[in-house]
């Protein structure tokens, strides 16, 4: 089995998945409750289930970009764990976790969350070979600067803010704004992007994996 985490921003995800069955998963708002709510609900997801950490085979961990303090939270604890257990860790972009739930188009994507003081993390994906693939590397602006680049109709998911909908609806003709199930961040994903690069051997050197950063040299705060 292999345990998903993300802690990305505000929301926080878990899941347990075996390769055919999602096995449980959750997903709640913490309020930055990250450090005290974490670990307990782990621990909830092995009481649940009936499952114990010596089952898994792997642990994944989105990797960002989001909130400086939530990203080292969840990354902390996913490495913590794969040393203490000696198994294997993948690290998944974020961004790639959001554009993985939603359905295959023609049109162009982007993949937005939150990434403090009212921006978006963002990154452009397309569909290539049946899965959505990221076109650049992620960026950070303002609702109201990104809605200045929707200039053709663009789909766009992930973690939206009413106002940031509100912005980016000004542009209804181009800007197709997917639905809040759409946009909710979930840990399933996770594990099946995580599952395939643990079973292709694209894993990470726990001690050396760091979360995602906008700017290495001014982090993003919660």
């Amino acid at each position: 089995m292999l345990l998903a985490v993300d802690t990305s921003t505000s929301w926080i995800s878990l899941a347990l998945y075996d390769g055919v069955f999602v096995l449980y998963e959750t997903t709640w708002q913490s309020q930055h409750h990250h450090t005290v709510e974490l670990a307990p609900a782990i621990q909830q997801l092995f009481e649940q289930t009936g499952a114990h950490r010596e089952n898994l085979i792997g642990l994944t961990v989105a990797t960002g970009p989001g909130s400086f303090t939530s990203l080292r939270i969840g990354v902390a604890a996913a490495k913590g764990m794969a040393l203490a257990l000696n198994i294997p860790l993948v690290g998944v972009p974020s961004l790639d976790v959001i554009a993985a739930a939603q359905p295959l188009d023609d049109r162009p994507m982007l993949a937005v969350l939150h990434a403090g003081r009212t921006r978006l993390a963002y990154a452009p994906y397309k569909v290539e070979n049946d899965t959505w693939q990221p076109q650049a590397e992620p960026s950070v602006m303002s609702a109201e600067e990104l809605v200045k680049t929707v200039n053709e109709p663009t789909l766009i998911c992930g973690e939206l803010s009413e106002a940031a909908r509100s912005v980016l609806g000004r542009r209804w003709k181009n800007a197709i704004i997917a639905s809040p199930a759409h946009c909710l961040r979930r840990a399933s994903f996770l594990a099946e992007i995580g599952w395939e690069k643990l079973m292709k051997n694209q894993v990470e050197d726990p001690v050396s994996l760091a979360p995602i950063y906008l700017s290495t040299t001014n982090p993003i705060p919660d």
